[in-house]
């Protein structure tokens, strides 16, 4: 092989291959650090000759050792270091901006989280350093629009800041754009497997959703979508939220009535749908219709809504175990009026982001 980037590359090393990736003549990209974090060099292949160099010293950091190398030429472009993670399967890929620079993270959010041409995610989550707290944690919608809490979300970044080094303690400090956020994280075998976050107290204002009905409240308020009219009790948990107690949760055509609520003009700034049955005092089922990202699996604020709303309504008390498509949350609106959530978090795989 010849030239600069052909002898780079060969002092980069070798990476393994599947049989597929061989008859295509494409290896999946494998990433290199040289010199500075944020600049890393992927190669296209087209032959399936191997070679192992001897590794380069010095400048280059290998994140990998092993690549495979075209005996012809070699193609580079940067790339974007990225790690898929979930709670209860909100899904949200996650960037240490530690590490890497996101010039234009609305635009990122909608082609990262395409199911089908993107990575698959409920949206975009940035992780950096904060002035006031351990991290900070940025949140965009699948959509690009941003939001201000995720409550599956912070769970994740706890993890994430523990388990890459990022923080050298359990209990975190989280900086979100709706306030700084307590945590405390429990490990098994030194891995983060839930967190209990403080969600802080929730907002019953309309103006803190916000909401144009005039009102002190909107506890039990009917809601006007089309030719139906919802009962809804509205709660701000840093985001807005709209609870609607249902008695068949198997009859809400989520996917219709989903954004219609979404969008109703009583919320400008558009507005979180949740569906709920309540089995019994301490426990329900609810389904959520999310504001830029559509139905998902789980939604931890909205789990929390869902508790603060039972309470006043007086359907639930206020300690529940909120049951959602992806899994469990336990909520809790205690006595110092903080909401309390606990829950998993999960790492899924990491990856290389083209920029």
């Amino acid at each position: 092989m010849r030239g600069e980037l052909g002898r780079a590359a060969l002092g980069a090393g070798l990476a393994h291959t599947s049989t597929a990736s061989l008859a295509t003549g494409l290896t999946r990209p494998r990433s290199l650090t040289v010199a500075a974090r944020s600049l890393r060099l992927r190669f296209l292949t087209g032959a399936t000759r191997f070679v192992r160099p001897r590794l380069l010293k010095g400048a280059v950091r290998v994140r990998r050792p092993l690549f495979l190398l075209d005996k012809a030429r070699a193609v580079a472009w940067p790339a974007m270091r990225f790690t898929k993670m979930h709670g209860l399967g909100n899904d949200y890929a996650y960037v240490d901006c530690f590490e890497e620079q996101v010039t234009d993270p609305a635009a990122l959010a909608r082609v990262i989280s395409a199911r089908h041409t993107g990575v698959g995610s409920d949206g975009l989550i940035l992780v950096g350093p904060s002035q006031t707290a351990d991290v900070r944690m940025e949140m965009y919608n699948a959509d690009g629009s941003r939001g201000q809490m995720c409550g599956n979300g912070i769970r994740c970044v706890a993890k994430y800041a523990v388990e890459h080094g990022l923080a050298k303690k359990t209990d975190l400090r989280i900086e979100t754009d709706s306030g700084i956020k307590n945590l405390q994280c429990r490990l098994a075998n030194g891995r983060v497997v839930s967190v209990r976050v403080d969600m802080g107290r929730p907002m019953l204002a309309p103006s803190s959703l916000p909401s144009t009905i005039i009102s002190d409240t909107l506890i039990d308020h009917p809601l006007r979508i089309g030719q139906t009219t919802w009962t809804v009790t509205c709660v701000s948990m840093g985001n807005p939220h709209a609870v609607i107690f249902v008695d068949d949760l198997e009859a809400v055509a989520l996917a219709e009535i989903g954004p219609k609520i979404e969008r109703a003009p009583e919320f400008p700034e558009r507005i979180n749908a949740h569906f709920v049955r309540v089995q019994s005092p301490g426990r329900v089922t609810m389904l959520t219709w999310e504001r830029g990202s559509g139905a998902t699996r789980a939604c931890g604020t909205g789990a929390c809504a869902v508790c603060v709303a039972g309470a006043l309504t007086r359907r639930a008390g206020r300690a529940v175990t909120a049951r959602l498509p992806g899994g469990e949350l336990e909520i809790e609106w205690a006595d110092d009026d903080h909401v309390y959530m606990t829950g998993p978090a999960v790492e899924v795989f990491s990856g290389d982001w083209p920029t």
